[in-house]
């Protein structure tokens, strides 16, 4: 088996849809040798942000000396992008070999009427890999949820970390921030260290202290709006935390939010016994970029590729345009999947565009071009649907002057192909 044969049986998997529980992969990674028992881990949950304190803590741990597995979900730009370690993806043969090992377990298993699903079987190739490599500590971000995803098999973790939650995912996690705090919270384990980004709704904080203190966890929440701030732009912040002075090349007042939170996971692992001297971090942290997080693409004119794709990611990217390029005019591509509530996400959004392009992500459950632009048309007046991608771009980007901006963004499907498009196009 190659490479592409593997991530096609992967894929296939993906028929069988998401069926939350543990019960499934719990046995397959014990059939396999139950590697998730002898790890040490960092476990993430959150609707906006796993991605960047992900990768904040990882970059950090890797720098400070510790081989360190990064498991995140989904991936932008290539299927490989899931598994890493110490930043680099898993060789490809490597992951065909690893495919070729399991599928006679979930075969099995299979047979027996358990069927194994697509996330859970990624995460138990992961396991695999990141054992026998021997990481020393593996920074794992949920797929979905928290209480019943695949990832939360896991024991205690060196610290669970509880990111900005919002409504997203809701006809499986609830429609109310408590309920989909309650699912996050699911991976707070007894007797840990949990930290808690601290702009949260209300109601979801509730839970999450309610959620520390039934499990006898040291509850830290992460004040990013105590952080000073010394220099912002679009390019990124500077900003000043506890002593530490920490530059970083994400830029809006939500990703110095994330780095707080990122921040203070690393202050809990020096309380456990992780060496991470301050300069380790300082570096770690100035080094870390992030594909379709706000991401430049070009400077002039300027091309901005975000996977803004729920209300709280929406608004962030909002909050963001109006602070640092108030006065440009703005043409925006977005595209949405259909089970989203666009109306909601969007409607903070669009009117701060003066011409949008609507396009469909390459996934079975996008939204089509021509109902995404019947759907935000109260927020803009100069909308035009279009099927193909790339002529949405090189359309856009003919009528884009030089001190203008085009911003991308919605379904990170979207934002994975309209940004190889934008770098290959803008390579010309």
């Amino acid at each position: 088996m190659n490479y592409i044969e593997a991530v096609e049986k992967i894929n296939s998997f993906l028929a069988f849809g998401i069926k939350p529980g543990l019960e499934r992969i719990r046995e397959l990674a014990d059939r396999i040798g139950a590697p998730y028992k002898e790890m040490k881990f960092v476990h993430i949950a959150g609707t906006n942000g796993k991605g960047s304190t992900c990768a904040m803590i990882s970059e950090t741990l890797t720098k400070a000396g510790y081989k360190t597995g990064r498991f995140i979900s989904p991936y932008v730009l290539e299927f490989r992008e899931r598994f890493m370690i110490d930043g680099k993806m898993i060789p490809g043969q490597t992951l065909a070999d690893l495919t070729e090992e399991i599928l006679p377990y979930t075969e099995d298993m299979r047979k027996e009427g358990k069927i194994i699903t697509e996330f859970e079987f990624i995460f138990a190739l992961a396991l695999l890999w990141y054992s026998r490599e021997k990481c020393d500590i593996v920074v794992l971000e949920t797929g979905l949820g928290g209480r019943f995803d695949a990832t939360n098999i896991i024991d205690t973790p060196l610290c669970s970390v509880i990111t900005s939650i919002s409504l997203d995912h809701t006809a499986i996690l609830g429609d109310t921030y408590e309920k989909i705090a309650f699912e996050k919270c699911g991976i707070i384990k007894p007797d840990g260290i949990c930290v808690a980004y601290g702009k949260q709704d209300a109601n979801a904080l509730n839970v999450i202290k309610e959620s520390a203190k039934s499990k006898n966890n040291r509850l830290i929440i992460a004040d990013g709006d105590s952080a000073e701030i010394i220099k912002a732009d679009i390019c990124g912040t500077v900003f000043r935390y506890k002593g530490l002075e920490i530059s970083i090349r994400l830029p809006g007042d939500h990703m110095v939010r994330n780095a707080v939170t990122a921040l203070e996971t690393v202050f809990a692992l020096r309380d456990r016994g992780i060496n991470i001297p301050d300069n380790i971090i300082k570096e770690s942290f100035g080094s870390v970029t992030f594909p379709a997080r706000m991401e430049i693409i070009s400077k002039k004119p300027l091309i901005i590729v975000d996977g803004a794709h729920n209300p709280d990611g929406a608004k962030a990217l909002s909050e963001a345009l109006k602070k640092y390029i108030p006065e440009r005019r703005k043409t925006g591509i977005v595209g949405m999947l259909a089970d989203k509530d666009v109306s909601t996400s969007l409607s903070c959004l669009v009117p701060l565009f003066d011409k949008i392009y609507t396009v469909e992500p390459d996934n079975p459950r996008k939204m089509t071009a021509g109902r995404l632009a019947q759907t935000i048309s109260p927020f803009c007046n100069d909308i035009t649907p279009c099927n193909d991608l790339k002529a949405a771009y090189k359309e856009a980007r003919s009528q884009l002057g030089e001190d203008e901006a085009l911003i991308i963004f919605g379904s990170l499907y979207l934002a994975s192909d309209m940004r190889r498009i934008a770098l290959e196009e803008e390579k010309r």
